[in-house]
Order: structure tokens, then sequence, then C-alpha cells
């Protein structure tokens, strides 16, 4: 199971982690290495390298990531300011090529946020 990303091995249970949420399509958890006092990641159980490589077939499961982002920002008490970030490649900084949303909030001097982002 060499081939396996970091995420699919937390989905299988092979890595421990903390599952803020799981559904059938999705779990989410907290990032490692937060860039924000809350910072967690929705990732879709099915992988999908990046969000360039999703097709048609794909447009329900996104949909339902983004759906998932907002029910853990609420339950978060975060639903009033919360950023969605997705980086596509590693020029745009992905690391773990299995599709993720990061979800942030709680500062916007955190190296994810820059001044001409905010607002």
């Amino acid at each position: 199971m060499s081939d396996a990303t970091l995420f699919t091995r937390i989905i299988n249970r092979e890595i421990p982690a903390v599952i803020l949420y799981e559904d059938d399509l999705c779990i989410v958890i907290n990032d490692i290495a937060p860039q924000a006092p809350v910072h967690m990641l929705v990732i879709p159980k099915q992988v999908i390298p990046r969000l360039a490589d999703a097709s048609s077939e794909d447009q329900s499961i996104l949909g339902h990531l983004m759906w998932v982002a907002a029910e853990v920002a609420r339950d978060a008490g975060v639903d009033e300011a919360f950023r969605l970030v997705v980086n596509n490649g590693e020029g745009a900084g992905q690391t773990v090529f299995h599709l993720h949303l990061h979800v942030l909030a709680g500062s916007s001097g955190s190296p994810m946020f820059s001044e001409a982002d905010i607002g």
C-alpha cells in the first residue's frame, strides 16, 4: 500500500488522527501544522489528486465537500468568518496529492492570509 496518500492512510485508520466529522464521502481532521487558530481539513474518501483532476462525475462530491466545510465551521463557531483554501498543484503549495479543503478561521495574521487577500 505504498502508493496510498497520507490522507488515505488516515481514512483507512492506518495512521491515527482525531476525526472531527465523518460520513460516507469524507472526513474532517485538524491540520497538524495549523496556519490559523481554526484550521481543519475536509478530505474526500475518494482520491482525487488535484482539483484540476476532478471530472464531471465528481461534481456531487465537490459540492458535498463545500457543504461539509460550512457544517464544521458552524460546529466550530466560526461560521460568520472563515476561509476555504484549495491548493492545486505543487506550484500552489499542495504537498499531499489527495484533494482537500482547508477551513481557516480566527486570525488574519497567519501566513495563509495576506493583506491583499483580506476584505
